[in-house]
């Protein structure tokens, strides 16, 4: 059986990350992925072009001006044989450019759109990025910025959940459809374990468990996560222990060095891994 999306076509004027990523996701499932950029390209491809070749890695790329009725009416020949349509342009923008849903759905009935925006409705003019949507719901700790971004890669998840749901209401009723995907949602879902306490200080993961947290070693910072019973036990007898506290396991691990430590762990089989700063820039991370 063919698991692969060989057959769905898939339009994106997203630019940015969310866009992009979701798009690379789709085409990673064998989706044919025609990519639309304005005159000026991606700024992704600027900020981080190693980053922009890998997610549009056989991809089309198609530069267009949709402000002009060229470049608007080729958009619209790649559109009347897409499956999927992508934005991450703010519903005001598109409607401009007469790509609102009313619209395309008139014309190109069995088309589905999803639609990246910011905030859910009412709100979906609202301006925001990443770290707005983030500091919003506690998942940041000023002044340090964040290592990742939490907005845009869950909201590329929610996009690909989303146009492989519209693709299979269009099968049952033969009628394309629309979903809005909000990148705020995508970050409220992720601050769901501070919400209900399991990540708050003091909480079952934010330190509550002497078997799942950080451990100053000799050299660095080991990363300790025997959150089941069975694990935390075989740490104990490795280590020979009677009390699981955490001052004896401080003390314990104060003895080696975190890479020691790791390479002790994965001998043993229990989810314990030094703490690296940087793996991808710095090799010599401490410990």
């Amino acid at each position: 059986m063919n698991t692969r999306l060989d057959n769905l076509r898939v339009v994106t004027l997203a630019l940015n990350v969310p866009g992009p990523v979701a798009a690379a996701r789709l085409a990673g499932m064998g989706a044919r992925v025609v990519k639309v950029e304005p005159p000026g390209g991606d700024p992704l491809g600027r900020y981080s072009p190693e980053w922009y070749k890998a997610l549009t890695a056989g991809q089309e790329i198609v530069s267009l001006n949709l402000k002009e009725a060229d470049g608007l009416g080729r958009f619209n020949d790649l559109l009347a044989s897409a499956d999927v349509l992508l934005t991450a342009q703010r519903p005001s923008a598109l409607k401009r450019l007469s790509l609102d849903w009313p619209r395309m759905h008139r014309d190109f009935p069995r088309l589905c759109h999803v639609a990246i925006v910011g905030h859910a409705r009412p709100n979906e003019e609202k301006a925001g990025h990443d770290l707005t949507y983030m500091a919003s719901v506690g998942l940041v700790c000023p002044p340090a910025l964040p290592l990742t971004l939490v907005a845009d890669l869950g909201g590329a998840e929610m996009a690909v959940s989303a146009a492989l749901r519209l693709v299979l209401i269009r099968e049952q009723t033969g009628e394309g459809a629309y979903a809005e995907v909000a990148l705020a949602e995508a970050v409220e879902q992720f601050a769901r374990p501070l919400q209900y306490g399991l990540t708050q200080p003091g909480g079952l993961l934010g330190g509550g468990l002497p078997g799942y947290g950080f451990y100053a070693t000799r050299a660095g910072y080991l990363a300790v996560s025997t959150l089941e019973p069975h694990f935390f036990t075989r740490l104990l007898e490795e280590l020979g222990l009677v009390a699981g506290t955490r001052q004896a396991l401080e003390q314990a691990f104060s003895t080696r060095t975190a890479a020691e430590w790791e390479v002790w762990a994965r001998e043993r089989d229990l989810p314990i891994c030094r703490a690296r700063t940087n793996p991808y820039t710095d090799d010599s991370a401490p410990g």
